[in-house]
């Protein structure tokens, strides 16, 4: 089996145990569970603390004590361990501790997967510019095939979602034991600080203007991409609370109209070494946060029939170029502008302010804002108003960004990383 398509199935298998689960979960909490807006903001945090805390000490770990293959293994055993455990809660707070528990052992192999991924590239003289893009294509396609299973299999509402993606994270662990060596590069001289020892030294970067204010500024776009995360499949499913949508496809196949939007990445995620290249970091960037707005834009004036449909599917295809001209672009940034040895580590910092602070930011402040201003008194919320409130921070990030991000383009730059 060739290097490419070893990684291709890593990367399928490492988003399918998440999509298994991650755009259904509101259906469950909301509608099984029937528990609360601000708990459900709160419970949704956990991806956020433990993005904080896991990506920055794995990458130190596999930076400099251990094979990352070995240690991303381990960790998805923990994960789906956790995963089998959540069918058993019964209440809101013991659901958010064994959540966090399960997130701590997913959430650092987001970029332990990349770290992957590039190290074996790069070790096989591939450039990892053209060839890793088409690799994390399949990522998506196996976000989609989890969230389609979980809706055709009528599960988007029961928690038979957390064992689809607990069997699955079970085969990737063992798949992982087989991937090639990706070896500590165990730098760092004899008489080096303690700090930088233990390898904080990655938090260094944010000594560096320009890096901080991408790192801030990653942080404000995380936060939006959990919003999408956290409400778009139930605001879809919410219209059969309307008895002129309760049979329409949107609100019974909700989930298949939700991976309109991965079907849009592979898309897009093809074009991000065009766009890279010819634009460079910062309008790319742009073009991603100018996307976050119409896609809440869109959602504000969507409905399952008619034009409104149309907006709504155009909420999804836009959502690609948000999501992938963010991610992606981002990771490569980091890769290419951060010395060789720390670079999971510093993933591992970008993963931090994206899927750590961003959504901490995104969860909390969404769950108690549409909580407190945006639900009426029979617990229904108001789509309309909260995806315009969306829109309007994704604007305003998107001038910010603009104003105070200066980068000036080199199109050679990321052709020349090496470790």
């Amino acid at each position: 089996m060739s290097l490419k398509l070893r990684l291709t199935i890593l990367s399928f298998l490492q988003f399918f145990v998440w999509g298994a689960w991650l755009i259904t979960f509101a259906n469950y909490w909301f509608g099984t569970k029937q528990w609360g807006g601000e708990q459900f903001g709160i419970v949704f945090m956990t991806l956020g603390i433990a993005s904080i805390i896991m990506p920055a000490i794995t990458g130190i770990i596999a930076d400099r004590w251990m094979n990352a293959e070995k240690l991303y293994g381990i960790l998805h055993l923990g994960y789906a361990i956790a995963l089998l455990y959540l069918p058993q809660v019964d209440d809101p707070n013991t659901f958010f501790w064994v959540m966090l528990i399960a997130m701590f052992f997913y959430m650092p192999t987001i970029s332990l997967s990349n770290s992957i991924a590039y190290y074996i590239l790069k070790n096989n003289n591939f450039d990892v510019v053209k060839v890793f893009p088409p690799i994390r294509v399949w990522g998506t396609l196996g976000f989609i095939a989890a969230m389609w299973i979980t809706n055709l299999t009528d599960n988007k509402a029961s928690a038979n979602q957390f064992y689809i993606a607990a069997a699955f994270a079970v085969v990737l662990a063992i798949y992982s034991f087989t991937l090639p060596p990706c070896k500590p590069q165990s730098l760092i001289p004899k008489d080096a600080s303690l700090s930088e020892k233990l390898g904080f030294n990655a938090f260094k970067l944010f000594g560096n203007s320009k890096l901080a204010l991408f790192f801030i500024f990653s942080m404000f776009l995380g936060a939006a991409l959990q919003l999408t995360n956290m409400y778009g499949d139930v605001f879809l499913s919410d219209f059969g609370k309307n008895p002129a949508y309760a049979d329409s496809f949107v609100v019974k196949r909700s989930t298949l109209i939700m991976s309109i939007s991965q079907f849009s990445e592979t898309a897009f995620i093809l074009a991000i070494p065009f766009f890279l290249k010819r634009f460079g970091i910062k309008k790319v960037m742009l073009i991603s946060m100018f996307a976050w707005v119409l896609r809440f834009a869109f959602f504000a004036f969507g409905d399952p029939y008619g034009f409104g449909l149309g907006l709504i599917i155009l909420s999804c295809i836009v959502y690609g170029m948000a999501f992938d001209f963010f991610n992606v672009s981002g990771s490569l940034f980091v890769e290419t502008t951060t010395d060789y040895k720390i670079r999971s580590s510093a993933q591992g910092l970008f993963m931090m302010m994206t899927n750590g602070f961003g959504a901490i930011v995104g969860s909390f402040g969404s769950g108690w804002i549409i909580s407190k201003f945006f639900t009426l008194a029979n617990g229904d919320k108001m789509w309309q108003e909260i995806w315009l409130l969306f829109a309007g921070y994704a604007l305003i990030i998107t001038i910010l960004f603009a104003i105070f991000f200066k980068h000036k383009h080199d199109p050679n730059e990321i052709a020349n990383v090496n470790h």
